[in-house]
């Protein structure tokens, strides 16, 4: 009984410390999760910042059920020494464990290639504006004492 309730307590306390790490194929995201599964650390990498947020996106959720995926491993093997690799026991704790849905992480998927305009492309064109009407043409009536300075030379 003594080594029952030892088993016991060493389980308890790795449970208690049970977390999963790990990080997607491309580096862009690393995540830690407790036994529960839950979220306890959201680390980006280089990589984050070239992906499109709804890729980036889905990196995170596929690492975190793949995390998942391993806390629960983690705790079937720490509860088998304790109730019973092939027990009732354990067939129950394993019903109890959800089973993640671990999609395969995909590739890296291609840079989008579609044609970007640049901010000259995208502004509207400037007004067009409409030509000076012609200056009248200058008159010289012969009177150099009328008319602009300009207009006479030195």
């Amino acid at each position: 009984m003594a080594d029952i309730k030892h088993k016991a307590e060493v389980a308890k306390a790795q449970l208690q410390q049970l977390s999963a790490t790990l990080s997607s194929n491309d580096g862009a995201a690393t995540v830690t999760v407790n036994a529960s599964g839950a979220l306890q650390k959201l680390a980006f990498g280089a990589k984050a910042r070239e992906l499109p947020l709804e890729q980036l996106a889905a990196t995170i959720v596929t690492t975190a059920q793949r995390a998942q995926a391993q806390a629960a491993r983690q705790i079937t093997t720490i509860m088998a020494p304790v109730v019973g690799a092939d027990s009732d026991a354990m067939h129950f704790l394993q019903e109890q464990l959800p089973a993640p849905e671990v999609p395969d992480e995909q590739p890296p998927a291609a840079p989008d290639r579609r044609f970007v305009l640049n901010e000259e492309q995208t502004a509207p064109p400037a007004p067009v504006r409409s030509p000076r009407p012609p200056r009248p043409p200058a008159t010289d009536d012969g009177n150099d004492d009328s008319g602009s300075i300009m207009q006479r030379g030195w």
